[in-house]
C-alpha cells in the first residue's frame, strides 16, 4: 500500500497540469484522515487547531531534553498527513529526543484523482493554518520556531515566508522541494528570492526529476535574495521519500538546527 501511495504522489508531480478553479481543501477527506491517525497515533499528542474558522489535526510532541523553547512545524506533501511514515513521521519523533517539540499539521488536500496545478488555490489557505500552529507552539513558551516541508509543503512553508515579512519563525528547511511554474504561487524559486531567514534545501541524489533539475535555480534564486544563510545539500542514494535513509534525514536537520540556533544569545 505505502509503494502505491508514493507511486501516486510521484505521478501528480509528472503529469498533473490540468487546471481546474475553485478548489478548496477537501475537509471531508481531512477528517477521515484525523480518525484513522488519532487511533494509532503511539508518539505525540493529537490536538486540534483552527485556521479561521475550520478545524484541522495537529500533532504535538514535546521535547524530551533540552531548552524547550525550540519548536518545528511540519507541512507533509501532495497526498499526505500529518503523520506519514516517510519524512514526517520520523522528523516529528526524533527531533523532540534532541530538544526540539514538533507539531505536525495537517494542509489542505485534495481528492486522489486531483491534478498538481489544482493545488494552487490552496497555498492561499496555509497561511492561517501555519499561523494556527505558531499560536499553538507560542503559548507552549517556543521562542525559536522553525517551518520543516517536504515537496509540495516546502513549497507552501517557502511561499508563506516570502509573503509574510513579518512572520516571526526562525527559518526554513525545504525537503525534496521543487519549482513549480504552473502558478507563481507555487513557484518556490520566486519565493526564495524573498526569504531572508536561514533556510536549507535539501534533496536525495535519486529525487524526482523535477527538484533535481531545478536545483541550481533554486540556488540562484537564493543568491539574488542575498541570503547568506541559504544552503543547499543533496544526499547520495536518497530518493524523493529517503526510504532507508531516514536516519541519515534526521541527523542532517538536527545538525542544522543545532548549529543555526542552539546556544545563542536570546534564542
Amino acid at each position: 500500500m505505502r509503494k502505491i501511495s508514493n507511486l501516486l504522489y510521484c505521478l501528480c508531480f509528472a503529469f498533473g497540469y490540468q487546471v481546474l478553479p475553485g478548489y478548496a481543501s477537501d475537509l471531508e477527506k481531512e477528517k477521515r484522515w484525523s480518525e484513522q491517525i488519532v487511533d494509532a497515533l503511539l508518539v505525540g499528542e493529537a490536538v486540534q487547531l483552527d485556521a479561521d474558522g475550520t478545524a484541522f489535526l495537529g500533532i504535538y510532541t514535546e521535547a524530551s531534553e533540552g531548552a524547550g523553547d525550540r519548536a518545528v512545524i511540519l507541512l507533509h506533501g501532495i497526498g499526505a498527513h500529518p503523520d506519514w511514515p516517510e519524512i514526517i513521521n520520523p522528523l516529528r519523533s526524533e527531533l523532540p529526543e534532541h530538544g526540539w517539540s514538533s507539531l505536525s499539521i495537517q494542509m489542505p488536500i485534495l481528492a486522489n484523482d486531483a491534478a498538481l496545478a489544482d493545488y494552487a488555490p490552496l497555498f492561499d489557505e496555509v497561511g492561517g493554518r501555519v499561523e494556527a500552529a505558531k499560536a499553538f507552539l507560542r503559548e507552549r513558551g517556543n521562542r525559536t520556531i522553525v517551518l520543516i516541508g517536504h515537496s509540495l509543503g516546502a513549497s507552501m512553508g517557502a511561499t508563506y515566508l516570502a509573503a509574510n515579512s513579518e512572520h516571526g519563525l526562525a527559518g526554513l528547511v525545504a525537503i525534496g522541494m521543487s519549482v513549480i511554474e504552473l502558478d507563481d504561487r507555487m513557484n518556490s524559486a520566486l519565493a526564495t528570492e524573498k526569504i531572508t531567514v536561514p533556510m536549507l534545501d535539501i534533496y536525495g541524489s535519486r529525487d524526482l526529476d523535477g527538484v533535481m533539475n531545478t536545483a541550481k535555480a533554486r540556488a540562484a534564486a537564493a543568491r539574488k535574495s542575498g541570503n547568506t544563510d541559504y544552503r543547499q545539500t543533496e544526499v547520495e542514494g536518497a530518493d524523493h521519500f529517503f526510504v532507508g535513509v531516514e536516519d541519515d534525514l534526521t541527523r542532517r536537520v538536527y545538525g542544522w538546527l543545532k548549529a543555526h540556533f542552539d546556544n545563542k544569545p536570546g534564542e
